[in-house]
């Protein structure tokens, strides 16, 4: 019998509860007990059939005799001073926040490095996908070339009603709110936030360098409406949030931005909330991974799957972040195609100046949805001289311009 305790009891801390229970009877010789759970509010839980190991105070976690801590309550604070805590308590911990790997992963993996334990943090990245011990164990033998990836189970969710059932932004969202694929403050996900914190994780596995994803070049969705997405479909693609991170010579792009996906690509085919990751190695080629990246249950079972690695006491190497920290390029150093739209009342003037500025550019004059929007796709032309080039227009900054990465 191995004790744990489980540090927050919202979706993905009770999905776990539900699992464990379930999972009793048919894994006997890895029985696990639940001595503890932590809340923020024990009133609210007085019909849970759990109610009498539920507290409000961490101190009798601390005392617990447990050999796992799972942190399931999110965020940075109070999650990392408790999870530090735990790990020089010599306790192993289990966790699915992203903001907290993100931001103190290497800190935390040389804690528990230094105290004997292990930290798993599988479900961080792609809720129930598979991916980390994936990365670590089965593509130790190759060179990781780069990262494309939906990382965001909302955001996806709200593209795909966009796509499929012509819903606007706004009725989507709340589409994804009431289902439970979007929490009532989505600006995480809406603004890319999300996607760039797993990203990192990522990286920082793939490239064994320090990756901090602030200092990403971070787009949302939220410039999205359906203007873009008819183009997307009349241009023979779909919209998608991805993560990107390519490696060059002298650097590695690290983006999450909204990209025009062809409709034959694996990406493009990743609906509502599932998540699909595709890593391309030098030895290997590109592999997917696909699955659905959020929810109670998903996450629960790949955290239910650190547990069981830890009570196995599989030997694995220990997994440690490098501090060398990634040179990381924030526009794409090769050029690439690139569609624009551009809000404005002066579109005869708007069309002039794209037209002068970019060598092989097509402006879309006719059956365009609106009088007050131009359309154009910018071919072959460099990030960086694209915001430069949009930039020198007249007025331009006082217009809403959305850019859309052309991505195969």
């Amino acid at each position: 019998m191995v004790s744990i305790a489980i540090l927050g009891n919202g979706v993905v801390g009770s999905g776990l509860v539900e699992l464990i229970e379930r999972n009793k009877k048919e894994n006997e010789e890895e029985n696990i007990s639940i001595t503890k759970i932590l809340v923020r509010d024990k009133n609210k839980h007085k019909n849970n059939k759990l109610f009498s190991i539920i507290t409000e105070d961490i101190k009798e976690v601390i005392k617990e005799n447990v050999s796992i801590v799972v942190e399931a309550i999110g965020g940075i604070e109070p999650a990392y001073d408790y999870v530090k805590t735990f790990l020089k308590n010599k306790k192993h911990v289990v966790t699915a926040n992203k903001d907290l790997i993100s931001k103190h992963g290497n800190e935390l993996l040389k804690i528990a490095k230094e105290n004997n334990v292990k930290l798993y943090f599988e479900a961080s990245v792609g809720g129930g996908i598979p991916i980390l011990r994936p990365m670590k164990e089965c593509l130790v033998g190759n060179n990781v070339k780069s990262i494309k990836a939906v990382l965001n189970g909302t955001t996806n969710f709200i593209l795909t009603k966009m796509h499929k059932e012509g819903a606007t932004f706004k009725n989507a969202l709340v589409t994804a709110q009431k289902l439970g694929f979007a929490e009532f403050d989505s600006t995480s996900d809406i603004k890319g936030y999300d996607s760039a914190r797993k990203l990192a994780i990522l990286s920082n596995l793939a490239y064994n360098k320090k990756f901090n994803w602030e200092n990403f070049n971070v787009e949302g969705i939220d410039n999205i409406d359906e203007y873009d997405i008819d183009m997307a479909n009349k241009l023979g693609g779909v919209i998608k949030l991805i993560g990107i991170s390519e490696k060059f010579q002298d650097g590695i792009y690290t983006a999450v931005k909204p990209a025009i996906i062809s409709k034959n690509s694996i990406l493009s085919r990743v609906e509502n909330e599932f998540n699909s990751i595709i890593i391309e190695g030098d030895s290997i080629g590109e592999i997917a991974f696909y699955g659905k990246g959020a929810g109670k249950l998903p996450t629960a079972s790949a955290i239910y799957a650190d547990i069981i690695n830890i009570i196995n006491n599989k030997k694995e190497k220990d997994l440690l972040f490098n501090d060398e920290k990634a040179v990381i390029f924030r526009e794409f150093p090769k050029e690439k195609d690139w569609f624009i739209r551009i809000s404005t009342e002066y579109r005869t003037e708007v069309i002039c100046g794209i037209n002068k500025l970019f060598k092989k550019v097509y402006v879309y004059s006719k059956n365009c949805f609106s009088n007050k929007e131009v359309f154009a796709i910018v071919y072959n032309e460099k990030e960086k001289n694209l915001k430069d080039k949009l930039d020198s227009i007249p007025n331009i900054k006082k217009l809403k311009a959305t850019i859309i990465l052309f991505h195969s």
